[in-house]
Parts: C-alpha cells; sequence; structure tokens
C-alpha cells in the first residue's frame, strides 16, 4: 500500500483539464474569501468610527456622496455581491467536480471490471462474487475521493493559508504568529488518529461487501433456501453481518468524532486566543476595532484550511481503506497470463486444423493435491474423444486447460502443434466452442444467447444452430419466438431447454475444437437420442471432447478415455474397452443393471 495514491494517479491524470478547472475555481473562492472583511472593516472604522478611507478607496466618496453614512449602501451591496459571488463559483465548482469525480470513478471501476474478466478462474472460484461487484461499483470511487476530496482540497488550503498568512501578517504580527501555535497539536492529533481510522473504516467496508456476497448468493440460490426452509437461517446470517458492519462503523465514526472534536477544540483555544490579546490591544489603543473584526474574520479563513488540511486525514482513511480492497483485485497474481510478444494461433485468417495434444499434464487446484497426474493424450482433427469415470476424477478439468482457463503445473498443451502459453489467449479461444457443465444463459433475447459467441450471425444462422440442438420448436412455442427475453440465468427455461440453447450457442460459433461437457445431462432419452443424432452429423470434420456420465452417450466416440484417481487408466473403443473387462466394463455393467431395476420399477 505504500504510495498507492501515486498508483492510482494516472486514472486521475486522465481527466486533468477537468480538474484543473476545478483547481482554478478553488483559486478564484480564495481570492473572493480574501475580499469578504473588508466592507465590514471599513463599516466599523470608516462609517462608524472616525478614520478616514484609505487612499485606494477615495473613489468611493465620489459614487456614494461626500458624507459617510452614504457609504452605508455601496459597502453593503459589495457584501451581498462578494457573498453571491463566492457561492456562485463554489455551486459551479461542485457541478464540474461531481462529473469530472464520477468520471475518475467510472474509469477506475472499468479498469477493475477489466482486471476482473481477465483473471483466472482459479482466482474467482476462491472469491465471492458480490464482493467484486462492490468493489467495482463502490470501492472504485476512492480515486474520486482522492483527487476531489484531498487533493485539491489540500492543495487550496495551503493557498489559502499562505495568503491569509500574509494578509494577517499586515494586519499584526504578534497575532499571525500566535495564531500558528494550534499547528503543532493538529499535527500530533493527525499522527495519533490517521491509523485507526483506516483499519477501521477498512473493516467497515469488508463487513459490507460481505453482506453483499450474502445477498447475491442467496437470491441466486433461492429455489434451494425456499425448498429446504432456510429463509429464517438466511435471515439470521444477513443480520449477524448487518450487526457486524454497523459495529465497525461506528467505531470507524467514533474515531473520526474524536479526531474532529480534538481538531475543533485546538482551533477554538487558538481562537479564544486571539480574542484574548487582540481585546487588550484594541484596549491600549494600538489596534482598531475594525481590524480586529477583520483579523477574526481571517482567523476563522485561516483555521478553516487549517482544519480542511486536518479533517483530509479522515477523507484519506476512506480512500485508502477503498483503495487497498482495488488493489488487492489489480495485484492479484494471474494465474493464466498472457506472455509478452504472444503470437495469434493463426498467421493466416482462417479455421485452425484442431488437433490437440496434452503432454504429461499434471493439475490441481490446491498445493500438493493434484487433480490429474502425467496425463498424455491426442486427440486428431474431426476425432471424438469422450472422457468417462467416476465423480471427481478431473474430467472437467482436463478439458479446461485446452482453452486455457488453467495452465498445468506440469506438462504442455499443444494446439495444431503449438504451445497454448505462447499465443494470444482470444485467438485460442476463437477456435474452441464449449457447453458448460451448468448452461450460463445471459437475460437477453433467445436470438442473442445463441449467437452470443458468433456477433453479427443472421437469425437464418441462428435458426439453424437451434434446429440442429433440436430447440427450435420449444423456440417456436415461446410468446416473442426467438425474440423472447429469458429471466436471470435462464430461469423462465426448464433444464433441457438451457442446455439445448447452450448447444445451439457452440454450434453456431463453428469452431474446430468442440467441448462438450455432459451436453444431454437435463434431456430425456428420447430428446437425447435426437440431439446424438444431430450431434453426429455436426460433429464431422471436428475435433470433440465430450464428456458424460451415461455411457450411452458416448458408445460412438472414437476413443474413449477412462479416467481414475486422476490417471488415464484405459483408452479404446466402445466395444475394445467392453472386451477388455476393466474399469469401463464395470462402468457399463453398473450403469446397465440400475437401467433395468428402473424399467422394472417403471
Amino acid at each position: 500500500m505504500k504510495l498507492w495514491w501515486l498508483r492510482l494517479a494516472r486514472y486521475a491524470r486522465v481527466r486533468w483539464r477537468g480538474l484543473a478547472f476545478v483547481l482554478l475555481l478553488m483559486l478564484i473562492n480564495v481570492g473572493l474569501n480574501v475580499l469578504k472583511p473588508w466592507p465590514l472593516k471599513l463599516i466599523v472604522d470608516c462609517v462608524l468610527g472616525n478614520q478616514s478611507l484609505p487612499n485606494t478607496l477615495v473613489w468611493l466618496k465620489t459614487l456614494a456622496g461626500d458624507a459617510d453614512i452614504q457609504l452605508l449602501g455601496p459597502l453593503a451591496g459589495a457584501t451581498i455581491a462578494l457573498f453571491l459571488a463566492s457561492e456562485g463559483v463554489r455551486l459551479l465548482q461542485d457541478y464540474v467536480g461531481a462529473g469530472v469525480g464520477s468520471q475518475m470513478g467510472y474509469d477506475l471501476g472499468a479498469a477493475l471490471f477489466h482486471r476482473l474478466q481477465h483473471l483466472s478462474l482459479e482466482f474467482h472460484n476462491q472469491q465471492r462474487s458480490g464482493d467484486l461487484v462492490r468493489r467495482v461499483m463502490t470501492d472504485s470511487i476512492c480515486i474520486r475521493n482522492l483527487a476531489m476530496g484531498v487533493f485539491l482540497p489540500v492543495l487550496t488550503s495551503v493557498v489559502n493559508l499562505v495568503v491569509m498568512f500574509v494578509v494577517m501578517w499586515q494586519l499584526d504580527h504578534f497575532l499571525s504568529l500566535l495564531s500558528l501555535v494550534v499547528a503543532p497539536l493538529i499535527v500530533l492529533l493527525i499522527w495519533v488518529f490517521n491509523k485507526p481510522m483506516i483499519e477501521r473504516t477498512y473493516q467497515h467496508q469488508q463487513f459490507e461487501g460481505e453482506i453483499m456476497a450474502l445477498g447475491e448468493q442467496t437470491l441466486t440460490a433461492l429455489p434451494i433456501v425456499q425448498a429446504f426452509g432456510r429463509e429464517a437461517h438466511e435471515d439470521e446470517r444477513f443480520r449477524y453481518l448487518s450487526q457486524k458492519a454497523l459495529q465497525a462503523c461506528l467505531r470507524a465514526l467514533l474515531a473520526q468524532m474524536q479526531f474532529k472534536i480534538g481538531v475543533s477544540g485546538v482551533t477554538a483555544v487558538g481562537t479564544a486566543a486571539i480574542m484574548l490579546f487582540g481585546g487588550f490591544q484594541v484596549l491600549d489603543g494600538s489596534l482598531s476595532i475594525g481590524s480586529l473584526l477583520v483579523f477574526l474574520s481571517y482567523l476563522a479563513s485561516l483555521y478553516v484550511p487549517m482544519e480542511t488540511l486536518a479533517y483530509m486525514s479522515s477523507g484519506f482513511a476512506a480512500a485508502a481503506a477503498s483503495a487497498m480492497r482495488v488493489l488487492e483485485v489489480l495485484d492479484a497474481k494471474e494465474e493464466v497470463r498472457e506472455i509478452a510478444g504472444a503470437t495469434p494461433l493463426l498467421l493466416q485468417p482462417g479455421k485452425a486444423s484442431g488437433y490437440v495434444c496434452l503432454e504429461k499434464v499434471t493439475f490441481g487446484y490446491q498445493d500438493g493435491k493434484p487433480i490429474l497426474q502425467d496425463i498424455s493424450l491426442e486427440a486428431q482433427p474431426g476425432e471424438t474423444i469422450a472422457l468417462v469415470g467416476a465423480t471427481g476424477v478431473g474430467k472437467s478439468t482436463l478439458v479446461s486447460l485446452i482453452p486455457r482457463f488453467f495452465d498445468p503445473w506440469q506438462g504442455r498443451v499443444l494446439f495444431d502443434g503449438v504451445d497454448i502459453r505462447d499465443v494470444q489467449l482470444q485467438s485460442l479461444r476463437e477456435q474452441i466452442a464449449l457447453v458448460l457443465q451448468e448452461p450460463f444463459l445471459l437475460p437477453l433475447t433467445i436470438a442473442e444467447n445463441i449467437a452470443y459467441g458468433c456477433v453479427g450471425a443472421s437469425r437464418e444462422a441462428i435458426i439453424a444452430a437451434a434446429q440442429a440442438a433440436n430447440a427450435d420448436s420449444f423456440i417456436q412455442r415461446l410468446p416473442q419466438g426467438y425474440d423472447t427475453v429469458i429471466g436471470e440465468r435462464g430461469a423462465t427455461l426448464s433444464g433441457g431447454e438451457k442446455q439445448r440453447l447452450a448447444i445451439a450457442r457452440a454450434l453456431l460459433k463453428d469452431a474446430p475444437v468442440l467441448i462438450l461437457d455432459e451436453p444431454t445431462s437435463a434431456l430425456d432419452a428420447q430428446t437425447e437420442f435426437l440431439l446424438l443424432e444431430a450431434l453426429e452429423r455436426l460433429m464431422a470434420g471436428r475435433t470433440t471432447f465430450i464428456i458424460a456420465h451415461r455411457l450411452s452417450t458416448v458408445q460412438r466416440a472414437d476413443r474413449i478415455v477412462v479416467l481414475e484417481q486422476g490417471r488415464v487408466a484405459q483408452i479404446g473403443t466402445h466395444q475394445a474397452l467392453l472386451n477388455a473387462r476393466g474399469l469401463y466394463y464395470r462402468l457399463h455393467q453398473t450403469q446397465s443393471s440400475r437401467a433395468i431395476i428402473h424399467s422394472e420399477s417403471v
């Protein structure tokens, strides 16, 4: 976190013109604040008292007349004019500052969102999406708070301090030096309270991130929550986190209040001292009443920037706490990193052949606990490879290495003879279409979901892909057909319908490598049969990796790879593996027995 503000400064530099304009408005207001007390001084000393107008202001009598009482109108009008001008400049400053600050916040949020999209699935598997959303939407405004709430106010406060002190010095040297006695005490308060304010604000924001994560998690899994009657439990969890967040918020506010009370107390003592010694000087005639009033007005204007500088510690603490959460994402280790100088998979536009080779690959999600061990597998262009085995042996993990969602600990993955770590990620993934075990759909139209991996696809191509996936019939029955907007994560569709849309999306991409992770898991037997017929035609010429627990799905594969305890136990055709009477044979016998029992019970 050292010099974290410098790391975020580049998001402010992009908006330097807006920041410069806001700074100019702040400086104009400093000048107006210098002028504000002078009409009052002239009224007290020159209208109510017996002093003459300064030589530089004698021209006022030309406008108002020779009688001193006639100066009241112009001087009162000057007070109103200075007030209105100051308020106008301040409002313009707030308006421009809000726009510039929001732009910087959105810039940082966009960078954070971009970073999250490119971090590996391993990172996201360890995070809660609700908390990440809060970092993008809320914590990213730390750059706005830093620039508009700390940096610019510090600059203008310093200028204000210098200008006010110079003017006060001209009025009275002793009182000016006396007014600075409070400065060391304010510095001491900053040193004492700064660290607690940062730590407590960070804790508060962490709890708020947990609340958002819980809300996202519960609402996403609402059918399970309701089915198992866990609403009260989730309510209790929410209340518990809310209580923790409230306690953390109050602790942070307490530190800020103690700090502000300390600063206000110090400046109050300084003001009282000036009033005391200034009163003595008025009584002995060394200082006029008007000058004392002007001095006290400037003293307030001097202490305001000093308090502002002190309160910057509070604003800085809030920005630092948010920046810590932002930088945790920006500094996250890239498990899958595109090397400098990575080349496209295809140097010429077109399609890859679809040759895939895994050479002695070892990989796992936790150190020392490999899921795959010493896997070697070769898939020729157009060949269909089926992966079977018990749950948890690494089938989905293996196919996740091909589009480089993860990098193997040992060994390498080749695509068309090239190590995929040496090519650009986008060019690699353009050559791969996949259907994940859970069919992720977006709250878009049916057509947009099918064409998600093939932007610009024609309606005819979309319909053809849906027909090939056996999805056209149910789509036509929807209220708006292909223009029907589906619910979040496909909530308005059945499991089989979602699966067929995901398959249509993969087929439309028309990539040379096709990965199907349990493509028929949510389909009935009749639909599965029709789908397999369509897949058999569409997989021609494509290298296909298909994962299935139901062995009936993979019988037509060119080769079946049987995994056991993270290793390749058997490879062969369906009939050859049955004849070998090994692990595949036992899996087949078990499923056949279950199918017979099920049919008899029906």
